[in-house]
């Protein structure tokens, strides 16, 4: 017997510096694995994770990018960025490496409650 939640997983954190950023995304695809719907939102500083070609290596860590790009094969395409978030560090979704959905920060509040488990990382 399934029984299907709905997850929203929000991370505030840059790419690096802690294990925020991958932890959100393993947490992403093993809910995924176990068919459960996941939405993921990026606010503030986390926005930073989606910039395409970032050379972490340089800082001795992995690159999110790639992990990232297969979160389409797991049908997790709800990615959602305030657009306070793009703006603070000005940027725009087409600077990205993957698509992202804007949401109104006014919206938050509902969308926190249209799902059954948040996790903030």
């Amino acid at each position: 017997m399934s029984i299907n939640k709905r997850f929203l997983l929000i991370s505030r954190s840059a790419p690096y510096g802690t294990s925020a950023a991958r932890e959100m995304l393993d947490i992403a695809l093993t809910c995924s694995v176990f068919e459960q719907s996941v939405t993921l939102l990026l606010m503030g500083d986390a926005v930073l994770q989606l910039i395409r070609e970032q050379q972490p290596a340089e800082i001795a860590q992995k690159n999110l990018n790639a992990l990232q790009a297969s979160l389409a094969m797991y049908d997790i395409d709800q990615i959602l960025v305030p657009q306070s978030a793009l703006d603070a560090h000005g940027l725009s979704p087409d600077q990205l490496s993957i698509p992202i959905k804007l949401v109104d920060a006014d919206r938050l509040p509902a969308l926190i409650a249209e799902h059954d488990i948040v996790i903030t990382v």
